[in-house]
């Protein structure tokens, strides 16, 4: 086989996929080249406080551009005549420039008669306020607070200064039943004080004063409270079961009046001690109540004992019915003893150890008793046996004479 040499032809896809990528390049750079380039023109120019830009200025500014400013409404340059302008330099940056206004200030103000003026940040400046303060016993007329605002071109004082006016107070109320002081006069000056008192009482019962009975003029025409109320006040007389009172003993409990409770003994009192009679006739706060003492029982449970108890009850039963000896007996009974006392292994009441405080001392006053019972019965048993030897004794003897006598009495004599 022979190799062709004939040059091969390239396909056709190949040159229109080369055309598609120029075509979009193209259309990625198109709006780069629109865009104006960074050498062309500076930045926005810088804002200032106290200035603003002259007229309208331009969205673009070129190599040489030159901005000139003007102080805002309420301001006035530091120097006058002084020219305050930027430059667009060559590269491509704003010339250097300070603030160059400063505050315009408002007129001066004077205190007003009876009062004075204060300014808030120590000056007069735009911006500023002015609080209008009336001196003690006067009240203000006007606006208290003036503001240094932009009046046409200039600054000028928002409002107008205030006055201040000498504080009065027309009479107070009149109240039934009572009556205050100076209630002839038609004004009253500022801090002048009326006292009210309540009139005697055509019944059994005095009246009460409910409120304050001190007003004062505070303002113009306002008094420091409402007027008071003259009225009966009784409340009636406290008795707490199982309680007595300590304080506050009377017939009678008008407004105010202050009782002082105390509980009996074994009692504990529940609620306040102290109860004052308010002025709905009713005791504040209310009663306490005395409560009984609950004992409660013992939490500890008892400890059981390694030895038996001691019968302390059989023990005086037996010793107290033990029967009585006969006088023919020569030589007395001796009384049957409790085994549990008598027998040697056993321990007496004393050596037992008692599970606690309560119990240990009912033990031994128990073993007490016993004691002395039989000691007492030992006692009576040896009194009675002597009796009975004496007794017989005197029996013995009395026999003998009368066989003597006999004997005596029938021996002939010579």
């Amino acid at each position: 086989m022979k190799a062709s040499c004939a040059p091969r032809k390239a396909p056709p896809r190949c040159s229109e996929r080369l055309a598609s990528g120029r075509f979009v390049g193209v259309l990625l750079l198109a709006p780069l080249l629109l865009l104006p380039t960074s050498s062309d023109a500076c930045d926005d120019p810088p804002r200032f406080v106290t200035m603003k830009p002259k007229g309208d200025p331009p969205s673009n500014y070129s190599s040489g551009d030159r901005i000139l400013y003007e102080c805002r409404l309420g301001f006035q340059p530091v120097t006058p005549g002084q020219v305050l302008a930027l430059v667009c330099q060559e590269n491509k940056t704003w010339s250097s420039l300070q603030e160059g206004c400063k505050r315009k200030q408002c007129s001066n103000l004077a205190d007003p008669i009876n009062g004075q003026v204060i300014f808030v940040n120590g000056s007069t400046e735009y911006g500023s306020q002015a609080h209008y303060v009336c001196n003690q016993g006067y009240y203000l007329i006007g606006t208290s607070i003036s503001h240094c605002d932009i009046s046409g071109n200039g600054v000028g004082w928002s409002d107008y200064p205030p006055t201040c006016e000498k504080i009065l107070c027309k009479p107070p109320e009149e109240i039934p039943n009572g009556k205050y002081t100076n209630s002839h006069k038609d004004v009253f000056e500022y801090n002048e004080v009326v006292t009210y008192s309540c009139d005697p009482s055509n019944g059994p019962d005095e009246y009460s004063l409910i409120g304050e009975s001190r007003l004062t003029c505070v303002g113009n025409d306002e008094w420091s409270s409402q007027p008071p109320q003259c009225k009966v006040v009784k409340c009636e007389h406290p008795a707490v079961e199982n309680g007595m009172i300590v304080s506050g003993f009377g017939q009678k409990h008008y407004y105010k009046a202050t009782v002082v409770f105390k509980c009996n003994d074994g009692f504990n009192l529940h609620g306040d001690s102290i109860v004052v009679c308010g002025e709905n006739s009713t005791w504040e706060p209310e009663l306490p109540k005395c409560v009984q003492v609950s004992i409660p029982p013992s939490t500890h449970p008892p400890i059981p004992s390694t030895h038996p108890p001691v019968p302390s009850v059989s023990v005086s039963t037996r010793s107290t019915q033990q029967p009585m000896p006969s006088a023919s007996d020569s030589k007395p009974t001796s009384p049957t003893m409790t085994p549990g006392l008598t027998h040697p292994g056993h321990p007496s009441p004393t050596d037992a150890t008692p599970p606690n405080d309560a119990e240990g001392l009912g033990a031994g006053f128990i073993v007490l008793i016993v004691v002395a019972l039989l000691v007492g019965i030992g006692l009576l048993l040896c009194l009675y046996f002597c009796l009975c030897r004496r007794k017989k004794k005197g029996k013995a003897e009395c026999s003998a004479s009368y066989s003597t006598y006999q004997d005596r009495a029938a021996t002939p004599t010579e």
